[in-house]
């Protein structure tokens, strides 16, 4: 690998916890194909990274359509050549309602990209990497905390994260003779637009019914964290990393 571009494919990189992935990435001196559905929130990304003097390229992309993230993939091995390192971090979440109330169409949604979309990129990144010279490359899944413990009223959310872990351990597994290593980062209360509302109001809700606030981390954090599971030889894997919120209801009882 001595002397190549090394080149890293984020999605969801234009908010939170990607665009930090991203920033640490291309800091650390790769190339990035920025992924997700806003295309102004990609160029911000895009032009924060460009301070570092890294390559980047922006694809708007869908990562429940699987025509979308073909053409990301291919247009990412067009541009570079190659690719080392898939984040998988687009998701979203579901308003907050009792399960039975959640409608049909909401959960599909949130199938569709926490899980579906995942697995669709994970495909795309096996068939670049299987085939490049030298061969592999490293994946690395965006978890959450809810990939262990869910929320009040997460049941989608919850339930892809969950399945993103039974991704996780297959692809690990599949993958070893491709000289692909597959990881997952388990995230608690990273500072994002999306945790806003733990620190508002009255906050969020917890086990016992109670709202309360709850202390958060910055994404940035997250950001060493990947650099880190990145940087390790394809001999070697990090298969599960939990990077919290020191002080978040998640470790006791409660």
């Amino acid at each position: 690998m001595a002397g190549l571009q090394k080149v890293a494919v984020v999605t969801g990189a234009g908010t939170g916890v990607g665009k930090a992935v991203a920033l640490a990435l291309m800091r650390e001196g790769y190339a990035a194909a920025l992924a997700g559905r806003r295309t102004e929130k990609l160029k911000e990304t895009a032009s924060e990274g460009g301070s570092t003097g890294a390559k980047s390229i922006i694809v708007p992309t869908d990562v429940s359509d699987p025509q979308s993230v073909k053409s990301l993939f291919a247009r990412t091995k067009e541009a570079f050549g190659r690719l080392d390192l898939l984040f998988n971090n687009a998701g979203i979440g579901a308003p907050a309602v009792p399960l039975e109330e959640l409608p049909y169409e909401t959960w599909q949604k949130v199938v569709a990209t926490n899980l579906t979309g995942m697995f669709l990129c994970t495909q795309e990144a096996i068939n670049i990497m299987k085939a490049q010279d030298p061969r592999g490359g490293r994946i690395i899944n965006n978890g959450s905390i809810s990939a262990h413990a869910p929320r009040p009223r997460s049941v989608a959310y919850t339930a892809t994260k969950h399945a993103v872990t039974g991704l996780t351990k297959s692809t690990s597994l599949d993958c070893r003779s491709y000289n692909i290593a597959c990881g997952q980062i388990d995230i608690g209360n990273a500072a994002t637009p999306l945790t806003e509302r733990m620190v508002q109001g009255q906050g969020v809700m917890q086990a016992d019914g109670r709202m309360a606030m709850e202390p958060r981390m910055q994404a940035d954090e997250v950001g060493r964290a990947v650099v880190y599971m990145a940087s390790l030889p394809l001999d070697t894997n990090v298969l599960f990393m939990t990077v919290m919120a020191n002080l978040m209801p998640f470790v006791g009882r409660g």
